[in-house]
């Protein structure tokens, strides 16, 4: 498979406050067709795609966190997210806010009372050529946020290898 799991960079934003303080982190990287892309292209191109079995259990997840009072984005974001000519810092791509926007380095996430994370979406020069990291962290802040995070990061890893290989797959990054 073309996808890999690596460590969360060291050229990230994510680094290396926020890696050392996250309970979980992890990072896949996989060749980038199109280094020329912006970050919210590229974010669009891996997120904006997701299968309807998964836009299904992303909407059932974000019923049940919002019952324990945990900020959710609206469906709609999951069912037909929609593309900005532009973005910047304090904007919403997808269902998250924007942390961090740069030429090459995208970070999203959400803080919520039983854990922060971050998203970080990164063009890396590699010696095999152009590739993309996309990094998670999670800290948590109670029980909650260990059980809730034993419960997805299995799903998590799976998907997010998924999503990249469907991205790269139909040439969209």
């Amino acid at each position: 498979m073309i996808v890999s799991t690596t460590q969360v960079p060291t050229a990230s934003l994510l680094y290396p406050a926020q890696v050392a303080a996250a309970w979980f982190r992890d990072c896949h990287t996989i060749p980038l067709r199109h280094p020329q892309a912006g970050m919210a292209q590229l974010f669009h191109a891996i997120f904006s795609h997701h299968p309807s079995w998964l836009k299904r259990l992303l909407l059932l997840r974000n019923r049940i966190a919002a019952r324990a009072g945990l900020a959710v984005p609206p469906p709609q974001a999951i069912l037909a997210p929609t593309a900005r000519p532009a973005y910047a810092v304090g904007d919403t791509i997808g269902p998250w806010p924007i942390f961090a926007l740069t030429e090459t380095e995208l970070v999203a996430g959400r803080n919520n009372p039983h854990l922060d994370f971050r998203l970080s979406i990164l063009k890396l020069n590699t010696p095999a050529g152009p590739a993309l990291a996309v990094s998670t962290i999670c800290t948590v802040h109670n029980l909650a946020g260990r059980l809730y995070l034993a419960a997805i990061i299995p799903f998590h890893r799976a998907g997010m290898r998924m999503l990249l290989a469907r991205a790269h797959a139909a040439g969209r990054i």
